[in-house]
């Protein structure tokens, strides 16, 4: 391994080295103020007035004014108190911990996630009710009224503008266009720009040349791969069952391509959430709409069997949970899973409501079940299209195959095999063909499932019963359906399909074609699906005739080899093997019923409301419903049908006046644009999950969404056009000392990009990435083992990996052996918001890791051809193709020297490290 150089490196990654000084807000200073002040910092009567359950409650201070000076620890009278020991006043806190606080604040306090909570106080609110915000009809308030709205670029703008005048902030300076263009690309695609898209737009100079770039981005089919990929992080979408066993789920794959296409036709979102519920019943000729449901079924499933009625009884419970848990939180930001016990301790949600919503998926069972995955019309245009692919791929195989010498001239050609032979031979006239055994391998009758034969002329096997021609032989196997003589050229391979002598080890067919015709090769097998070996010739000889009466010998066991074995073939003919066996694969694959994970579905078992959630104590019968609080009506009779609960549960979701589906499916959008939601809780909108930031600017977008008829795309295309979206990310000291976790948004939030977008830049860069969509994904596993899966990753990974990164195949529990230290859910629970953390592993993957060393030599080998030999000019295609710039004086230099010293590989692996490529700003 080559060590790179520091120059470089230094003047790549400088912007990121003051990182990893802050302690971590979540894990480190959030939990230490919990514990050690909200006890008496919080409330409705805090003491001193000073609350610090929120980082603008901290800044606003108490009666003495404010306690924290973001930046300045020396200034901050919170730090002051605990320093001295005055804070707590009966047990100060340790060395450390005063020390964690002053990196903290020195850092510029950052904050992460909602409101911290302290431990319960006499007289405190103990849980929200019906009228909490989130449960409140969604209203279409008017943008509001600002000083200026010469920055605004559509109606977003005054609500931000409106929160940043409030507290005395401006927005950020716009973004130049080359900054832009990155931004927005990798956001909408999850891809980098190409260069010479980069000065297209750049150059464009027209109006809405904007408007252009984003409508041209939201029609890619790259955009459904990339927001398809969130949406799985949020339903917990894995292709194993998880546990102990953690088998394989080869058949998950098309709920996860229905995703991607479902984003990419911008399906309006109430069709979204029926056809995840109830695909099976709306998705009627429509083979992925039917595999939506896979939804219902994608979480984690306990495979060990149960000896007692109570093990079996949990598991099943826990199935139910899964599915109640994951429909309530992806669809309505509730957490209706912690009723499963006893009523919600902070949301207006009962135990009842819990065990009416588990009641709709009574008959839903963790299942493979059949399906279509193509029309009818479609799959049989591929059928026939693969099959006569595959009459010419064998074609040009047979003419590869040697030449059957005359009788007595000794071994030249391989030993006979059970599924396919080739006997060639020079053209010769005939009308008849005879294949005749004297001895079989094992004695027993001869077996021969299908007799070809081809001429020079064509592909065609010219020997087919349809065709005329007539079969006779010495004799047939007696009272036996699988084996008749019509069989041996009826077109159909097989042991079910086959003709077998009734003399043992011995036995003869004829064919006899309607016309005399030029033939060049017999073919012909013991069993072409290759499940039986037994009864094959040994000992035999092909003959030819124009009348019947004199025959002439043209190909025979004499000169093939008497054992089989693995003679060398070329690469010519290793790679059309190769080919065929692609494309008997993907045949075999369309003649057979496709069985997708996408559940099972039976008549609903009883439910009943479990005490304290004990599957043995069983209370009042509970029937199919919503939650109570929710406004919209959802309530069924006794003895409604499966499917009719789970439609039911879908209307009831998408229905107007149920607030909150369009709230939280804006909220995630808006999440996953910035970094955080408006609500920074995107899965919980109760009594414990954040408050939004700007609540009149949560339902104007939630009403806009129905407006819009619950399609996405023109909720992206307001976002990423808005003046808030086209801000820089350079920090502003002031603004920072107000509001450091941004969310007044006064600037665009500069972050690490998800390790997916990682992965696929490093293959577009390289040109390596093979942009084919959908069918079961790529796999980075040898599997070990049977009842119990164990997964190791494989030593070497070809360019059969070089799809996007959404079409790896998931195990739960696993992960990519380079980028899974980038925070990739292991898809064991529902993610809403991944975590962004820097880490050693994270560095050494992206320096030392052999795919990326490979994508480096990749790169280079495109940077030679694309920019020529001189120097300067592909450290100029390097740095367009990686960050969709020229590079500086400096950064030239500085690559010159590199690429001297070390070679170009050198200086495409430090591109691959630099914060530039990993950042979106």
């Amino acid at each position: 391994m080559r060590v790179l150089p520091g120059s470089l490196i230094a003047l790549l990654l400088a912007p990121s080295l003051s990182r990893a000084e802050a302690p971590s807000f979540s894990r480190q200073i959030g939990p230490l103020l919990e514990a050690r002040c909200l006890k008496c910092h919080s409330g409705s009567r805090p003491r001193g007035d000073l609350d610090l359950t929120t980082r603008d409650r901290m800044l606003k201070g108490g009666t003495n004014g404010s306690v924290l000076v973001p930046g300045k620890s020396g200034a901050s009278s919170l730090f002051a108190h605990v320093r001295d020991k005055k804070m707590p006043p009966r047990a100060p806190l340790v060395a450390a911990d005063v020390e964690l606080l002053r990196r903290w604040i020195d850092a510029g306090a950052g904050w992460e996630g909602g409101a911290l909570r302290a431990p319960k106080l006499v007289g405190e609110p103990k849980r929200a009710g019906p009228d909490w915000w989130s449960l409140q009809p969604i209203r279409r308030p008017a943008p509001p009224k600002v000083k200026d709205l010469s920055w605004a670029k559509n109606s977003i703008d005054p609500f931000i503008l409106a929160g940043l005048q409030a507290r005395g902030l401006a927005p950020a300076p716009e973004v130049d266009r080359r900054t832009y263009v990155r931004r927005v690309t990798v956001d909408l695609t999850g891809l980098l720009p190409a260069p010479e898209e980069v000065e297209a737009f750049v150059a464009d100079r027209r109006p809405g040349a904007h408007e252009r770039l984003v409508d041209r981005l939201l029609a890619s089919p790259r955009y459904g791969e990339r927001w398809g990929r969130h949406w799985l992080d949020v339903v917990r979408f894995a292709e194993s069952d998880g546990y102990e066993r953690n088998t394989l789920r080869r058949g998950a794959w098309p709920y996860r391509d229905y995703v991607v296409r479902a984003f990419n036709d911008d399906r309006p979102y109430a069709r979204f959430v029926r056809e995840q519920l109830a695909g099976d019943v709306v998705g009627k000729g429509d083979p992925l709409a039917q595999a939506a449901t896979g939804f219902l079924v994608a979480g984690p499933h306990d495979m060990v069997g149960n000896g007692t009625l109570e093990g079996r009884l949990q598991q099943r419970s826990d199935d139910l949970f899964d599915m109640v848990a994951t429909t309530s939180t992806a669809f309505l930001g509730l957490t209706i899973g912690c009723a499963r016990c006893h009523d919600h301790k902070f949301d207006p949600i009962a135990q009842k409501d819990f065990y009416r919503l588990q009641a709709v998926f009574a008959g839903v069972e963790h299942a493979d079940r059949p399906i279509a995955v193509l029309s009818p019309d479609h799959r049989r245009r591929e059928v026939e299209a693969l099959r006569k692919a595959l009459v010419r791929l064998d074609r040009r195989l047979d003419s590869e195959e040697p030449l059957a010498g005359p009788p007595g001239k000794g071994t030249g050609r391989p030993a006979v095999q059970p599924r396919r032979n080739v006997e060639r031979f020079p053209p010769v006239r005939a009308r008849f063909v005879r294949f005749t055994i004297a001895e079989t391998r094992d004695g027993a009758q001869p077996c021969i499932d299908e007799l070809e034969a081809y001429g020079p002329d064509g592909p065609d096997n010219l020997a087919l019963a349809s065709r005329g021609v007539k079969a006779t032989a010495s004799s047939v196997f007696p009272a036996n359906p699988l084996h008749k003589l019509e069989h041996v050229n009826d077109g159909r391979h097989g042991n079910g399909r086959s003709w077998i002598s009734a003399e043992p080890g011995k036995g003869w067919v004829r064919l006899e074609l309607p016309n005399a015709a030029t033939l060049d090769r017999i073919v012909w097998g013991r069993d072409r699906e290759g499940a039986f070996a037994d009864r094959l010739a040994r000992t035999y000889r092909i003959e030819v005739s124009l009348d019947g009466t004199d025959w002439k010998a043209v190909a025979g066991s004499w000169d093939r080899r008497g054992s089989p074995g693995k003679p060398p073939v070329s690469a010519k003919v290793l790679a059309l093997r190769t080919e065929r066996r692609r494309l008997v694969e993907r045949l075999a694959e369309l003649e057979r019923p496709r069985r997708v994970y996408a559940g099972a579905f039976r008549a609903p078992d009883v439910t009943h409301l479990l005490d304290r959630g004990d599957v043995m104590q069983k209370g009042e019968r509970m029937l199919p419903g919503g939650v109570s609080s929710i406004r919209a009506p959802f309530a069924l009779k006794k003895g409604a049908g499966e499917a009719e609960r789970r439609l039911a549960l879908a209307d009831w979701i998408v229905h107007p006046d149920n607030p909150l589906a369009a709230r939280v499916m804006v909220n995630r959008v808006w999440h996953w644009h910035f970094g955080q939601g408006l609500v920074r809780t995107p899965s919980d909108f109760g009594l414990n999950g954040d408050r939004p930031s700007h609540p009149e600017l949560l339902d104007w977008l939630a009403s806009d969404l129905q407006a819009n008829g619950g399609r996405l795309k023109p909720l992206h295309r307001q976002v990423v056009l808005s003046a808030t979206y086209r801000q820089g990310s350079r920090l502003d000291a002031r603004a920072l000392a107000v509001d450091a976790g941004n969310r007044l948004l006064w600037r665009y939030p500069s972050r690490r990009v998800e390790a997916e977008v990682i992965r696929d830049a490093m293959l577009q860069v390289s040109g390596a990435l093979d942009l084919s969509m959908g069918g079961p994904g790529y796999d980075l596993w040898d599997y070990v083992g049977d009842n119990v899966i164990f997964y190791r990753l494989k030593a070497k990974l070809g360019p059969e990996t070089f799809r996007r990164m959404i079409y790896q195949f998931k195990p739960r529990l696993q992960q990519d052996g380079t980028f899974g230290a980038f925070d990739c859910p292991d898809a064991t629970t529902v993610v809403p918001r991944r975590n962004v953390s820097t880490t050693p592993g994270q560095a050494l993957n992206l320096l030392n890791d052999p795919f990326v060393l490979d994508q480096a030599e990749r790169f280079a080998r495109r940077v030679r051809t694309e920019a020529g030999p001189d120097v300067g000019a592909q450290i100029e295609r390097a740095f367009g193709l990686a960050f969709g710039r020229a590079p500086s004086e400096r950064e030239a230099a500085a690559g010159a020297r590199l690429v001297r010293a070390h070679g170009l590989v050198v200086l495409c692996r430090a591109l691959f490290n630099a914060n530039e490529f990993v950042f979106v700003n």
